[in-house]
């Protein structure tokens, strides 16, 4: 087994740190999104692992084999670069076989590498082509195909899909994570795109200010934020502030029942999160805390809804996938909308210099 660990890493550049104190397993054949905002040190933490930047401390290994040290064309890793990194003045065969021709392959065996590659990526009969005869997703499987070249032991990926449109970026992600399955590579794949992470990776590494703030499985993350910025940066949550009062949430002059595990001494201040597809509009039937409210704005996205109510807690957004049991809301119309016990998340305040 080769997978690879991190261990106390660290990056300094000047006085600013822009990784710290990062403790990452990545399991052989598994796949990880590297996921945060921009700046929160996601992109560096790639380039130690590719051994393009040396980390300030802290120890790199693959398997039983440091390679903190270890010159990056020494490690066998196969990178994707945000702007696929193609030569112009090659054809597309020789793109993906560069790396082979250079390190002493004979033509035909690289030829023949080219194209089972080019066949694996679905890129058949576009060896002679140019790059610049070639779409955005043509590209960035030309890219896929040259860095897979060598047979990586670890693919990485640093944004890859940034640059593509809407729908051609949601179809590479699904086809990108097809073909990670079939070849059971371990990859790593940075992106700040949630719904990128969501997709593709068998893990999520959440990120912010150089720091880990949680690591689990997309659904695990998604229904157990270990805290609000988790919460806020992966789907989507309304946010309320409160006080904890006899085991209950206190929030602008309203008391909210929670099975929340998370155990607070009475009056301490508490973040509050809740999904929107959790608040349930118009009935009584549901155990939880009521809220009276009038309906400000209805957005309608085709697959789903969405009601935005004012309520005496503060705004708050209601989704229903479509096809779910619902009456025709309006702007204006007045309603009850039910916060189920477990459907509320209660994080400690974030401090003011953390937030």
């Amino acid at each position: 087994m080769n997978g690879l660990s991190l261990k106390g890493i660290y990056k300094v550049f000047g006085s600013a740190r822009a990784v710290e104190n990062v403790h990452l397993d990545f399991a052989e054949g598994e796949l990880t999104a590297l996921l945060g905002p921009s700046g929160c040190g996601k992109t560096t933490l790639l380039r130690m692992i590719a051994g393009l930047e040396t980390p300030t401390s802290g120890s790199l290994h693959l398997g039983s084999r440091d390679i903190t040290a270890l010159a990056a064309h020494k490690r066998r890793f196969g990178m994707v670069f945000q702007n696929f990194a193609l030569f112009p003045h090659l054809n597309v065969r020789e793109n993906v076989v560069y790396s082979l021709v250079i390190s002493g392959t004979s033509k035909s065996d690289a030829i023949a590498t080219g194209e089972r590659l080019l066949d694996l990526v679905q890129l058949q009969g576009y060896g002679d082509r140019r790059v610049g005869q070639l779409s955005g997703g043509q590209r960035q499987r030309v890219a896929i195909a040259r860095a897979l070249a060598q047979e990586p032991e670890v693919f990485l990926l640093d944004e890859p899909m940034s640059a593509l449109d809407a729908k051609l970026r949601e179809d590479m992600q699904v086809e990108l994570r097809l073909l990670q399955q079939r070849l059971g590579v371990t990859t790593i794949v940075v992106t700040h795109d949630q719904r990128e992470a969501m997709t593709m990776a068998d893990k999520i590494v959440v990120m912010s200010r150089g720091k880990v703030e949680q690591v689990g499985a997309p659904q695990d993350i998604y229904h157990r934020p270990e805290n609000a910025f988790v919460a806020d940066f992966i789907g989507k949550a309304n946010f309320y502030d409160g006080v904890v009062e006899d085991g209950k949430l206190r929030v602008n002059g309203s008391l909210l029942e929670t099975n929340s595990p998370a155990n607070f001494i009475n009056g301490s201040d508490v973040r509050i999160a809740c999904r929107p597809e959790v608040p349930c509009l118009g009935r009584r039937d549901v155990a939880g805390s009521q809220l009276k409210a009038t309906v400000t704005f209805v957005r309608d996205v085709g697959p789903a809804r969405d009601i935005h109510l004012k309520t005496d807690i503060g705004p708050m957004v209601v989704e229903y996938a479509r096809g779910e049991e619902q009456d025709d809301y309006h702007v204006g119309q007045d309603t009850i909308v039910t916060l189920p016990l477990d459907g509320l998340h209660v994080f400690p305040e974030p401090r003011q210099d953390a937030s």
